[in-house]
């Protein structure tokens, strides 16, 4: 079962996406992760990849980052391929946060966010007004202005990851790509953490992100990417590919699939074999 309902994602019009994964074939050493996959990443909105353990769901974030090679097929980026572009260039367009970063001992937050202007560095242009007045902004919009001067090895994890948002910002990029940015934050720390991200969705960012928790998943994301097996199983909107048989198919989990209280998305129920099914 393949549903492809992409991207704007209800209007029925689709936008040209300034990336995309075409044809890729990515693995590790001798072991084939994905195999000849396609995707496109629709602009303006967030996509958010999800599928069981060990189905490819960073390998895919990791290869559209151009943090791994395709042995077969192409990455483009602005009608592009990626593979052929300069590091400096890439990181004009695209902010990559990965999975746990750790800053260098004793860095502050300041000196950290700061460091997301190097690509527009050279010999030619030097540090300037310009690049002090960016990460002001990158600290403001995500609430850290004030932990400026704070070693980021003292920061909670959810203070962490917002510093962390913060210097993909200050790359001046608005295609931001985050690998599992709620990973060891507990629920309250890793809705803040969201939220920002939906922030940064509503100012004007192209987000791409892996997530474990299906939930959060779907009221957060306007386009899922699901996966099992180094393949999509389905791309849409989470209205539209979230059921029970999707569930079943792509992570052997047993769920009631009904309307999100709070939110227009649908929220997943799980069943366990203890569980009576409500009908």
């Amino acid at each position: 079962m393949v549903t492809q309902s992409v991207t704007g994602i209800e209007s029925g019009a689709v936008a040209p996406s300034r990336l995309a994964a075409r044809g890729v074939t990515v693995g590790y050493g001798t072991r084939t992760v994905i195999d000849e996959l396609d995707a496109a990443i629709p602009p303006g909105v967030i996509t958010t990849i999800i599928g069981p353990n060990g189905c490819g769901k960073s390998t895919l974030l990791r290869t559209l980052s151009r943090l791994l090679k395709p042995t077969k097929g192409a990455v483009v980026l602005d009608g592009e391929d990626i593979g052929r572009l300069r590091t400096r260039d890439v990181a004009k367009k695209l902010g990559l946060l990965p999975q746990a970063p750790v800053a260098p001992e004793g860095l502050t937050v300041g000196d950290l966010v700061a460091r997301g202007r190097h690509p527009h560095q050279s010999w030619l242009r030097q540090w300037s007004s310009d690049d002090a007045a960016v990460v002001e902004r990158a600290l403001a919009m995500t609430g850290v202005s004030d932990l400026a001067d704070r070693p980021v090895d003292t920061l909670s994890g959810g203070q962490r990851q917002r510093v962390w948002i913060s210097m993909t910002l200050a790359q001046g990029t608005d295609l931001l790509l985050l690998d599992e940015p709620t990973t060891y934050l507990d629920l309250a720390h890793a809705i803040d953490v969201l939220d920002l991200v939906n922030d940064l969705h509503e100012s004007g960012c192209t987000v791409v992100m892996v997530l474990h928790d299906l939930n959060l998943a779907t009221r957060y994301s306007d386009n899922l990417i699901v996966m099992r097996d180094g393949s999509i199983l389905a791309q849409g909107h989470p209205r539209d590919v979230v059921t029970a048989d999707l569930l079943h198919e792509a992570f052997g989990l047993r769920a009631k699939v009904i309307d999100d209280p709070v939110g227009d998305r649908p929220l997943i129920v799980p069943i366990g074999r203890t569980h009576v099914q409500l009908p």
